[in-house]
Formats: structure tokens, sequence, C-alpha cells
């Protein structure tokens, strides 16, 4: 049977999951080509955010690479703008940048054009350094914007627009919000819940101008924009602006082509359009009942109708979605649905608690719940969406309803209970639809135990992520202790069967010590490993046994074979240590120097005290390092990153200790230290904490009578205080626990694992026991720790000892004219 031809124009997140549902259902029915504008595969729109931040990567929001396309038999146009439908001769036609054409007909045509950002009609929109935010193109912008520009203006007080300035605010910027209404997120929030976020974000350093609006945008001599000026004559610098003041449905092609377009494509409940029904049309563009969706949860179930329908079996009907709108802006938990702003003969609710970060707001009428917000606590939201949806009569529970689920009846819903207190049918994530039930089946037959495995198999927690805690709780519930215990059931890679505890096992117990020894020994069934267990086996040996095993640098990560960090455009970043972030004019000297000869474009100052060279070209990195004279700062390595100091006791008049001495002692003691993964320490010397001590792997804090150890900090995507550990009087005993932890953490954590999930994992009981518990097995993992550190060769000056392989940094062209004719 010949295949019919579906063409899809668009590759985002609502076409895509049509695609995938389709596939499910009829996976030879047709002969499926996609042309997406962006010369990107499928992403996560939503976590752009977290790009922008820092916080994640481009690969790491990828929902479908290259390869799934391939997989399916999908023919995949990157870069490639539909411009013409012809709907009589049912072929498209698509326009690269250069200017080819490409034309694709069809049986069927799925328009999955999304929507575009709309921009301010003002003087200047068009000048350079105006941007909207609105895809990969638009948050690269404004990051490499950051590297070169001081003062950014964003335009609109939404979601988007706070995520924007949050992330330009990280990366360096002063950043001001431009809103026209009174208050933040109006569409979202009520104006309490408004003027809560609005302070908390003035806290962390973002400026507002509420109630103002843009007249023009002022350009500068060259033709970038420099100032914003507003209505009220007043102007504000601006190197960078930024419109996210809205979007709108992009329905040029289908008008093009004569479709019905009114505040979207028209469709009907089968996601037909209601001029053509060979063309169907899901996602930002398409307008149901007068209604166009920006969320996720409705695009989603269009697309598993429209699905239904492409596959010809002529069930399902989307008939509109209630939604909810939970959000995370900026770390801040939000929550809102139905009619949250009341009136007259409407009754409210409320609780308000500014200075614990809450408050909620729920608003009735005639017996039921017909609208909420929350700001700071959204635990119970999805409890409160579901009385709305179902219109539940709430007079028996009126008195408790403000308190939550867990003071209704019997049933608590604090950790796992609230999980197991859910019904089968109860959704778990709004976004995909995925009920507790589907999860719950999924974990069980499929055998499922970590967080990534249930994204795979049953998509819950894959897009906004609001409801990933819930999906660890339905793991730990139906797992049970094979949830705790899955990452030692887990294999390391598909080479083999065994986990990472049971590699370092072998390592340990067979005094193995090569990499070929452990594949022998524990069978593997690829012969040279691959890419992920070299360098967990090369770092299990040499920290199992120091002076034994032998190191195998092929076996390391790019930025440790060539000891700089690689920067995307395939230059290198060069950052000297910096003993606790103290320096002399002698090595600023040397470093200004070094910078001039190189002509090294960028020099930054990093959060943990040091001077980062960026752009270095590889073939100099040898001689920056030999002109620079000062010990490699391992800023490219699994290994002790920075000690971060404050001036303490010798300078500050808060100072109880001297900070920055500890921090000399400490990084001196423990500088060629490699670990399961980067390790960061800093030492404050008073409990102002000015060295923010308390989001460290170690965190030492200078108290009156001696020093505070805190251990298992994070300040990454996720932050986490450290816990304390211990007190202690002398910087001795500093250097001996804080070495006998890191010790401990070598041996025992696994590859990658950050001190956070190490602990998280053997519990902060067993890192006591051993180290506070048995005072001689502490002073045997500190002597253990400086044997494996004495000796070990600085990679940028002992380049034989620390068998760094100088061909790489040979240029190109000389390798060419070395080779044999």
């Amino acid at each position: 049977m010949k295949k019919m031809k579906l063409v899809m124009v668009g590759n985002g997140m609502a076409g895509v999951r049509t695609l995938e549902e389709l596939l499910k259902i009829a996976p030879d029915l047709y002969e499926i080509t996609v042309f997406g504008a962006e010369p990107h595969p499928n992403y996560n729109r939503i976590l752009l955010s977290p790009v922008l931040a820092g916080e994640q990567t481009l690969d790491q929001i990828i929902l479908n690479p290259l390869s799934w396309y391939a997989e399916n038999g999908i023919t995949l146009h990157l870069g490639q703008t539909v411009t013409q439908i012809d709907r009589v001769k049912r072929v498209v036609r698509a326009t690269a940048a250069d200017g080819a054409v490409t034309e694709a007909p069809y049986d069927r045509l799925l328009l999955a054009t999304g929507s575009l950002p709309f921009i301010l009609p003002v003087p200047g929109k068009d000048l350079a350094g105006v941007i909207a935010y609105r895809d990969i193109a638009d948050t690269q912008a404004m990051i490499d914007a950051a590297t070169q520009y001081r003062h950014a203006v964003v335009i609109g007080g939404g979601l988007l627009g706070l995520e924007a300035a949050n992330g330009l605010m990280l990366r360096g910027m002063q950043v001001t919000v431009v809103h026209v209404m009174p208050w933040l997120m109006e569409r979202q929030l009520d104006d309490v819940a408004g003027g809560l976020l609005r302070e908390s974000l003035v806290q962390r350093g973002i400026r507002f101008e509420m109630g103002a609006q843009t007249e023009a945008l002022i350009p500068d001599k060259e033709g970038r924009v420099m100032a914003v000026r507003f209505k009220d004559g007043r102007e504000i610098p601006a190197d960078l602006v930024v419109m996210a003041a809205g979007i709108r449905p992009n329905t040029a092609l289908a008008e093009s082509a004569g479709l019905h377009c009114q505040r979207g494509i028209v469709v009907n409940d089968t996601l037909q359009t209601i001029t053509d029904p060979r063309i169907y049309s899901v996602g930002e563009c398409a307008a149901h009942r007068g209604i166009a969706y920006g969320l996720v949860a409705p695009l989603f179930e269009q697309g598993k109708v429209c699905a239904t329908h492409l596959a010809q079996f002529g069930i399902g009907r989307y008939v509109g979605s209630q939604v909810s709108t939970k959000l995370k802006v900026t770390g801040i938990d939000l929550f809102s649905a139905g009619n949250f702003s009341g009136g007259e003969g409407f009754d409210a609710i409320v609780m308000s608690d500014p200075a614990g970060g809450v408050y909620k707001k729920l608003v009735l009428k005639d017996d039921q719940l017909i609208g909420a917000v929350l700001y700071g606590d959204t635990v119970d939201s999805s409890w409160y969406f579901k009385l709305m949806r179902d219109g539940r009569k709430i007079a028996d529970i009126r008195d408790k309803l403000m308190f939550g689920e867990s003071n209704v009846g019997d049933v608590g819903h604090a950790g796992q209970n609230r999980a197991a207190a859910m019904a089968d049918t109860d959704e778990v994530c709004g976004c995909n639809g995925v009920t507790k039930g589907a999860i719950c089946k999924a974990i069980k037959q499929q055998g499922l135990f970590t967080l990534d495995e249930v994204r795979k198999h049953t998509k819950a927690s894959a897009s906004c992520g609001s409801c990933t805690g819930l999906v660890e709780q339905l793991l730990m519930t139906v797992a049970g202790a094979d949830y705790s215990e899955s990452p030692k059931m887990k294999a390391m890679c598909g080479c083999t069967d065994h986990g990472h505890q049971a590699v370092r096992d072998a390592i340990t117990q067979q005094h193995l010590l090569t990499i070929a020894d452990v594949h022998t020994a524990l069978a593997w069934r690829t012969p040279n490993g691959c890419a992920s267990c070299r360098p967990a086996i090369n770092y299990y040996l040499l920290s199992s046994w120091p002076k034994e095993a032998l190191d195998d640098p092929q076996s390391r990560f790019i930025n440790e074979r060539s000891h700089a960090n690689i920067q995307k455009d395939g230059t290198y970043s060069v950052i000297p240590r910096m003993w606790g972030g103290e320096t002399s004019a002698s090595e600023l000297r040397r470093i200004a120097d070094v910078v001039d000869k190189y002509q090294v474009p960028t020099v930054k100052v990093t959060g943990g005290q040091r001077l980062d060279l960026l752009g270095i070209k590889k073939e100099d990195l040898p001689a920056v390092w030999k002109d620079i004279g000062m010990p490699s700062g391992h800023a490219y390595a699994k290994a002790l990153r920075t000690v971060k100091t404050c001036v303490g006791s010798e300078w500050c008049r808060f100072g109880t200790q001297d900070s920055t001495q500890m921090g000399k002692d400490l990084e001196r003691a423990l500088w060629r230290m490699y670990a399961p993964h980067k390790v960061k320490l800093a030492v404050s010397g008073c409990p102002r904490n000015c060295a923010e001590s308390g989001i460290k792997d170690v965190g030492v804090i200078g108290v009156d009578s001696g020093w505070e150890l805190y251990v298992g900090g994070n300040g990454g995507i996720k932050t986490e205080v450290a816990q304390f550990l211990v007190k202690v009087k002398t910087p001795d005993e500093v250097l001996e626990y804080s070495g006998a932890f890191l010790q401990l953490y070598r041996l025992e954590g696994w590859y990658l694992e950050r001190t956070v999930h190490y602990i998280h994992r053997v519990g902060l009981d067993h890192v006591k026991k051993k180290i506070l518990d048995d005072h001689d097995h502490r002073r045997a993992l500190w002597a253990q720790l400086q044997f494996s550190l004495d000796g070990e060769p600085d990679p940028w000056f002992e380049f034989e000892k620390a068998q760094v392989d100088l061909r790489q940094f040979e240029p190109v062209a000389k390798i060419k004219t070395q080779e044999p004719a």
C-alpha cells in the first residue's frame, strides 16, 4: 500500500508532539516531511530561560535529536521557511537562506507555525541591540550582549520578560523591566501577589518602571540603541532592549493560502481548518472556538486529538481546555487558575504572610471554588485545580480549604503520603496529561528507577518541570527501596551491566591498575569502552591506587587533556590559581603582559575570585602558561577549583577569624586534588558569610571560639544549602576534617556525582560516622589524601610528569608540513 504524504510546517513542541502521537498509533501510514525555520531540531522552548541564566546548555533542552527524525523515517528540512501553500496542486514551497527552493507535495498538511513576538511600534524598534525573546537565536544574542554591554531594558513584565531580566542580571547586566500595567504578570496574578513578586525581584537587583509607556528607542552614533525614552520625557540607558510584550499567532502563511484566520488559524474540534479539511493546525497559531492557547498542556491535548484524525481513526474531539498556570519565576513558585480576581457577588478567602513570602487567595461562588492564586507555596495547587475542574461543592470543607488537602479528611500530603493518597486517575503532569496510574504502571512494567527514565517513557516532568517533585514521590512510593538503590543497579553505560559501585569495588578488591585490567576482570562487552565509562574508570583507578594505577590521559575529557577550558568558538580560557583569591602586583603585571602579548580579547573576574583570560588560541597555551608563571587553576578539571575567602579579621572590623589565611592554607593543601566532580570551598571570617560558604562543597565559617564546617552545598541549577558537619577550634583541625571529608568523597563518590548528591545517597549520618565518630579513620583519610597529592604535577609546567601531549598544541599548518610526501 502506497503511503500518503504528510507535510508539517513548523518544528516546535506542539507539532512534533502530534507526530509522536501519530507514530504511536499509525507508524506506517505516512511519508512525513517537516520544515523548520530554525537550524535546530525540536527543543523545549520553556527551558530557554535556564539557558539564558547559564543553568542549562542548548544540548540539554533538545527534545528530539536529529537521530529521532532519521529513526522514524522523517525527512527534515532545517533552516527553511515555507513561503507558499498551493492548495490546488497540494504542494508547499520553502526557501532557504541561500535562496534555494524546496517543494514538497502533500495529502495532508499540518500547520504548526507557532507565534511571533509582539514588537512595540515605536521609533527605533529596528535598531541594533533591539531583540525579541522567542527562540535559541534570541537567547544566544542576549548571552553575547551580556559579555559586551552593561545596561539592559526588558519591555514587558510577564513571565517571559521576568525570566529574561533574571537571566541577564545573572550574566552581570544592570536590568530594568518596563511594564505598562500597575503590577507584574497581571494575567496570572492579582495585585497583591504581583506586588510581592516585584519586591522579591527588587531585592535581587532588578529595577522596575511600572506604568511606564515607551515612546521611542534612542540610537547612538553607530546606530545601536543607547536609551529608552518614556512618554513623560524621562530616559534610561539601554545597550540592549528585549521586547517581551506578548505574542501573536503566526498566521501569515495561512492567510496567504486563503485559510480563514481570526485570532489564529480557525480550526474545528478535529483540529482541521474550517476552510480546507486536508489542512490541520495545532499549537499557538491555531484558534479553537475563538481561543488561541499559549500554554503547553492544551497544545499537547490538541496534538493528541489531531493525531487520531490524521491516523484516520475518526475518534476524539478537542473541546477546549480549562487551564491553570503553575510557574516558577526566578525560583519563586506561583499558581493561578480560574477567576481569581473576584469582585461583587464573589467571596474570597485570603491568607497573606509577606514576611514569610506566602500569599493565597481562594475565590468562591455558589458553594464552589472558582479561582485561586498562590504565591510562594503551591503545594496544594493540583488539589485546588481539581476542585475547580470537578465543580465540587465545598461547604463541608470551607473552614479548612485555605489550609490545604492535608487538613481535609484523614489523609496527609507531605512527602510520599501525598503521592500515595492520589487516585490513579488524578493528573500529575498537566503539560502532557499524564496520570498517576500511567506513571506507576510504567515504573512497574518497565522497571524504571530514575527521573530521567520516567520522563523518557511517560513524558511526565519533561516540559515545564513543575511536577518533578510529585513524580519523584511516585518513584519512591512505587519503587520503594529500589528507588534509593537504583543508581547502583543502573549500568554504568552500554558497555557493561555493572554499575559504578560494582566497578569501584572490583578495582579495590582485585587491585586492578589499568583500564584494560578492569575490562578483563569485569568482562566488558566493548573492547575499548566508550566516552562514558573510560573517564570514570580512569578516575576510580587513580583515586583507589595512587602512585600505582596508570593514568590514561586519552581517557580524560578534552578540557583535562588540553588543561584549559574550550570555548564555543574553539579558543580556550586560562585561569591561573590565586591562593584564596589573593594576588600581587607582580602577578597582575605578568597577566597584563600576557593579555597584550597574545591579544587576549577578554579578561573576566570569576565568581571564585580569580582572573579568567578568554579567547586564547590552543597553540599559544604552553607559552601563555610559561609567561604567566602561576600555577594551574584547574578550572577545566574535575578537581578542586577555588577556595573563596573574605578579608576576615585581618582587615574587617566584623571578622572573628583570619579567613584569608585559612583559605590560602586549605587551597595550598588541596590544590592538586582530582575528584569525582568539581569541588569548591569557601572560608568566611564571621557568620555574616560574605564568602558564601553556605553553598559550597565545603564551607568554613569563623566564629568567636573557632570554626564551623559545612558540607554538600551547591550553587548550581538547583541551589542546595550545605549541611552542618562539625565545629572545631584550630586551623589544623579545619584542614584535617575538611581533608577527611573530601577523601571520603573521593573514595566513595561516583564519577560526575557532586558532593551534595553523594551525601543524599549515603546519608549525612554515614559521613559523620566515618569522620566524627571514628577519630582514627578520620586521621587515616586525611593522611591518605596527603599521600595522594604529594608530588602530583602541575600540568602547566611539568609536562612529562603530567603526561601532557604537547603535539596537540602544534599549529595545524605545521603538522601538515611534517607529513611525508
